[in-house]
């Protein structure tokens, strides 16, 4: 019982934090384009909770930390209205690069792909016709 609590803890705070971010967040560092949040970790007696922030750019990174540890608090009444729970939990941010990660991998794999397209269309008839077969 007291897992399924925590998961659906930790899946209400990742959803409402996400809409805060989105939605009442006036800081020009943060809009729902350029962070995501991908997890929430809550511990078992609820006192804190580690919020992985993922930002869509590597180097918006630290901005995004910055803004967020500055809004700490801001989020934390957020969620305290909103949700129905004794106590909220403490809010820690860490920064999780793998949107970031993500992107710049399929950067590589595009680039590489026309690479290869110029490649083809540059060899002579013959080869190509070899690759078919």
């Amino acid at each position: 019982m007291a897992l399924h609590r925590g998961e659906r803890l930790s899946g209400e705070i990742r959803k409402e934090v996400a809409d805060i971010v989105a939605n009442q967040m006036r800081d020009p560092r943060l809009n729902a384009e350029s962070v995501s949040i991908t997890a929430v970790q809550a511990t078992a007696d609820f006192s804190s909770a580690k919020i992985h922030v993922s930002p869509m750019t590597e180097s918006e990174g630290e901005d995004i930390l910055a803004a967020l540890e500055k809004a700490k608090g801001f989020i934390r009444r957020q969620l305290a209205q909103r949700m129905q729970v004794r106590a909220i939990p403490e809010l820690h941010f860490i920064l999780d690069d793998s949107i970031a990660y993500a992107v710049r991998m399929n950067e590589i794999i595009e680039k590489q792909i026309h690479e290869d397209e110029q490649a083809a269309q540059n060899r002579p008839e013959e080869e190509r016709d070899l690759g078919n077969e």
